[in-house]
């Protein structure tokens, strides 16, 4: 049996959370088309017979600005520190030198495969294959695999060659978790990925979402959460005229929870106004970075 952990990174939207998802054939990582959607590390276990591998999904590779950030880049460090394999992950749309100053400085140990992304939306041919060449070349490289994650494309050929560099052992975790985070975690994540898709601009990365209440029944889950903001302007934003923004959030935010835990849900939100949480040591440990 192989077994170990497998460790994404890359720059901020190079597609990291979708392709966990396509890994896990469901949605454990946000997704949103804005960067630095993932502030966590995510762990996601894929187990059968002959395998159990651990993704991680990381943050974006940014400079911090702010406490989050750093927190954010310390569960980037984590992740190099325990990789059995890395894969580092690219927009094949982009020219390399970013991702490339970035892998460069990662200083990975572990095997790396490096992940051209989103090859359904490249024309030219030619261009692709120029930088898989450059890729190959580069000597924190030991190969490179093309895949679309959103269209699952390439997904198990990439799967294919993780096994490969994969070590022997026991499984990690017994049983059939599919993470080591608990459900609260996720309901969170849900209701933080339709602040981003519902609010412009800044907004979304002024918040954060804590669940206070998670209380199971045979016919229904009753959840509170909060929603966290920095301003009173801001709260007045994410409510909306008449409550108008909140309801929306609330409900396209249950379908979601609804769908991931395989219940009805009763889903309150409420929006609290913590100045600078971003930059608050107290803050950050309440709200679970």
């Amino acid at each position: 049996m192989k077994a170990g952990f497998v460790n994404i990174f890359g720059k901020p939207n190079a597609g990291k959370s979708t392709l966990l998802n396509a890994f896990m054939g469901e949605k454990m990582a946000i997704v949103s088309h804005k960067v630095q959607t993932t502030r966590h590390r995510i762990k996601a276990i894929l187990t059968n017979e002959e395998y159990q591998i651990i993704f991680s999904d990381t943050p974006g590779i940014i400079d911090p600005k702010y406490k989050l950030h750093e927190k954010m880049m310390q569960a980037v460090k984590g992740s190099l520190e325990d990789a059995d394999v890395a894969l580092l992950i690219a927009d094949a749309r982009e020219t390399v030198d970013e991702s490339h100053e970035i892998f460069q400085k990662l200083r990975l140990k572990a095997p790396v495969i490096v992940v051209l992304n989103k090859i359904d939306q490249v024309k030219d041919a030619e261009e692709l294959e120029k930088i898989k060449i450059f890729f190959e070349a580069q000597t924190y490289c030991k190969e490179v695999v093309s895949i679309s994650a959103l269209k699952k494309d390439g997904i198990e050929a990439l799967l294919q060659r993780i096994l490969f560099y994969l070590p022997v052992g026991h499984p990690f975790y017994e049983g059939d978790d599919i993470s080591d985070m608990p459900v609260k975690f996720f309901v969170g994540e849900l209701v933080r990925e339709k602040i981003f898709q519902l609010y412009h601009e800044e907004l979304p990365y002024h918040t954060t979402v804590v669940v206070q209440e998670y209380k199971e029944k045979s016919t229904l889950t009753k959840i509170r959460a909060e929603i966290i903001v920095q301003r009173d302007t801001q709260k007045g934003i994410i409510l909306g005229e008449g409550g108008s923004m909140i309801k929306q959030l609330g409900t396209l935010a249950r379908k979601d929870i609804e769908e991931f835990i395989g219940n009805k849900v009763f889903l309150e939100l409420y929006v609290k106004v913590r100045p600078k949480w971003r930059d608050s040591e107290l803050f950050l440990k309440e709200y679970g970075y």
